[in-house]
């Protein structure tokens, strides 16, 4: 291997303009070529940037910071533009700001945030002689992650719960950015911290003894959660309980709505399992609730003897059904909801005497109200026509309300109480916008896109009034369409940046996520995968064709494996964006799912295909970005991504940039910045620093257009 991962004169010139040596226009670091040939299905594959996979190699920190140079000089005339914006986004957060509190025994709880620092404030309060919010109480700080974030680049909450007893605090802490997240206790009355209790810890609960608790660990390697433990405080070491020995599986831990039982599912893709025990008795054995059957997904939870399932058995967007505890098997299932075609049941909420569902029709997200005494339903409403809801978080069993979230594209997130009983919502609060945000100046609404195969693909839009459909206005694209993961139409106050500017901004609801039920996450997966790459196509000509924009206006954005749709999308139809951001993207596909050691691999094959079969491997290649990189010109691209993502290795877009830089035929902006320092799949972990990148990224995609102030 050359001692050198870049050619001289290309360093040469990187090295005078990053330190203002007067080089008007540095060449960008070229990445030296490696013989490495792979032999896949009897076929031998060359891929001379293989090497840059040696994360401990120096070259390729060198060649990285290389690429990071050049970006810097490269942007260098963008920079007051992104400070200006940053300080416009900045100015619209409440800095000092605080949540609605929430009930949980005799504590309300809550964060609030500072002006000035990075990261939110967990807080409780006791309530009152009468069982309300008193905000004169004293307050007790449970956990401060600014202390916790001291001399750190980089720290990320894994997750944090209570005793039953309200004495101890259990949470879970990464500094690294590569999701290694580390459990400890923190006693509530005297402030002392103990642990690490365990390392790579992905979800844990307590016991309802106080002195119980479960948590479940990752495979070194692999990443896949696969054990779970039992650890006594009161001494003794941890207690391996159960280990999931298919590589296809993934554990997770936590306890029903009413505390009664601990719940370990293992699920697949296609196949989820549930195991249960009495939370009163952490040392007994756990119980296979259903057991596993190819293609069956259910989850559990209890109310008052019952356990409640939500089941695809016979139902592809689920249905409800409940069993006794001692019989949960499907011969004495009670059909609670019935499966309906065109909606989708994406959960449930226990209440001693209400229960509340979660669903998705047409792309938007609606809930009901269930009555166990008077057996009837009851819808709730919402006033816009495109729109996301969520629950907010009720831990109060016995509570005779629902708390949810609401917004849309141009309504800010609001919180509000459902009364359980009526349905009438009492808004607790909504989020500030500062700066004189007046809703009224911008509209939302519902497109729909015909793809190539008849089929309508649901769009949400947003833009400022007084937009002229000319073809003129430049737009923002944005898709994710995988693991059946929807795209929620949410607020953003960063993006009214874009809106002020003229840009309308898009969200393409395209097959692979779930907006039209689990047949639209199936239609854009395995051998149907292309479907989700056409739809964004069809959309995009669909909104040239209708003069919402040009292509030569017409920006798009996706991460992770909406990084994947990025690279897939220009490969097909470079012609059709002006420019692209890819953040953390999934580009090296063939690489990625033949190597099983990696993190995610083996677990996705029913996602994305298994390539060890000839068929999988055959269509994954057809539409893999970084083997279908070709000589012809691209858009402007932007490669975002961090060297200690755990999710889609640093290696994938640095090749896919190495790569492309010796085949694009363009004189277009191909740029990769790298987070060199911790960070993690979303990049840095305080809300400043994410900010400072998102204005970066808006000024980079708004000069592409044109828009440079």
């Amino acid at each position: 291997m050359s001692n050198s991962p870049l050619r001289l004169a290309g360093l040469a010139a990187l090295m005078s303009a990053s330190l203002g040596l007067g080089a008007q226009s540095p060449q960008p670091p070229v990445a030296k070529q490696v013989p490495h040939v792979a032999t896949w299905h009897g076929e031998s594959v060359s891929d001379p940037w293989f090497w840059l996979r040696e994360k401990t190699n120096p070259e390729v920190a060198a060649y990285l910071k290389a690429e990071n140079a050049y970006t810097e000089a490269q942007t260098a005339d963008i920079k007051p533009f992104a400070e200006a914006l940053y300080k416009e986004m900045l100015g619209r957060i409440k800095q000092t700001d605080l949540s609605v509190p929430t009930r949980r025994g005799a504590y309300y709880y809550y964060s609030r945030t500072e002006e000035g620092k990075q990261y939110p404030i967990q807080c409780r309060r006791k309530g009152s002689s009468l069982g309300g919010y008193d905000d004169h109480a004293p307050e007790q700080v449970l956990l401060d992650q600014n202390e916790l974030a001291k001399g750190l680049k980089f720290l990320s909450l894994g997750g944090l719960s209570v005793s039953d007893d309200d004495r101890t605090l259990l949470y879970s802490t990464d500094a690294t950015g590569f999701r290694q997240y580390k459990l400890f206790t923190k006693d509530l009355a005297t402030g002392k911290v103990t642990g690490p209790l365990a390392e790579r810890v992905t979800s844990f609960t307590w016991a309802a003894d106080h002195r119980h608790v479960f948590f479940v660990t990752e495979d070194d390697l692999t990443k896949r959660s696969n054990q779970l433990w039992r650890l006594d405080l009161q001494g003794g070491k941890p207690q391996l309980v159960f280990e999931e020995k298919d590589e296809l599986f993934r554990m997770d831990v936590g306890r029903t709505k009413d505390r009664q039982f601990l719940v370990v599912e293992c699920q697949s893709t296609d196949t989820w399992e549930a195991r249960t025990l009495a939370a009163a008795t952490p040392t007994g054995l756990f119980s296979v609730l259903l057991p596993r059957e190819k293609g069956h997904k259910y989850d559990v939870e209890h109310r008052e003897g019952l356990f409640y399932i939500r089941t695809n058995k016979d139902a592809k967007n689920f249905r409800l059904v409940t069993a006794p505890v001692a019989t949960p098997d499907p011969k004495h299932w009670t059909e609670l909801l019935p499966h309906r075609a065109n909606v989708l049941l994406e959960g449930l909420e226990p209440f001693q005497d209400f229960l509340v569902v979660t669903e998705k029709s047409l792309g938007l997200d609606q809930f009901r109200i269930y009555d166990v005494k008077a057996k009837t339903w009851k819808d709730v409403s919402f006033p816009e026509q495109v729109y996301a809801a969520h629950g907010a978080g009720t831990p109060d069993y016995t509570s005779r309300t629902f708390r949810l979230s609401y917004q849309s594209m141009v309504t800010s997130p609001s919180i509000y109480d459902c009364d359980l009983a009526t349905g009438r919502q009492l808004l607790l609060k909504q989020t500030e916008v500062l700066g004189g945000y007046d809703a009224s100046r911008y509209t939302t609404e519902r497109l729909w896109a015909t793809a190539r195969d008849g089929v309508k693909v649901p769009l949400s839009v947003v833009y400022r009034k007084g937009l002229k459909r000319d073809g003129q206005a430049p737009l923002f694209l944005y898709a994710y369409g995988s693991y059946g993961y929807g795209s929620a139409p949410t607020f953003s106050s960063s993006r009214l940046s874009l809106l002020d500017r003229g840009m309308i901004y898009v969200i393409a609801h395209i097959r692979g996520g779930n907006e039209l039920g689990e047949g639209w996450h199936d239609d854009g997966m395995l051998m149907k995968k292309m479907n989700t790459f056409t739809d964004f196509i069809d959309s995009a000509e669909f909104l040239v064709n209708e003069r919402w924009t040009s292509s030569d206006r017409l920006v798009i954005e996706g991460g992770s494996a909406g990084g994947l749709l990025m690279g897939a999308v220009t490969n097909l139809r470079p012609d059709l964006f002006k420019a692209v951001h890819s953040a953390v993207p999934f580009v090296d596909v063939m690489n990625t799912m033949l190597d099983a050691s990696l993190p995610l691999t083996v677990g996705e094959y029913l996602e994305w295909g298994n390539p060890n079969e000839k068929a999988a491997f055959d269509y994954m290649r057809a539409y893999s970005p970084y083997d279908n990189l070709q000589k012809k010109a691209y858009p402007a691209i932007l490669v975002t991504s961090s060297f200690n993502d755990s999710q889609v290795m640093y290696w994938e877009p640095a090749k896919y940039v190495a790569k492309l830089r010796t085949l694009k035929t363009d004189q277009n902006p191909l740029l990769l910045k790298m987070k060199m320092e911790p960070a993690g799949h979303g990049g840095a972990s305080g809300r400043y620093d994410r900010l400072k990148d998102s204005a970066f990224e808006y000024a980079w995609l708004l000069k592409q257009v044109g828009i440079t102030k």
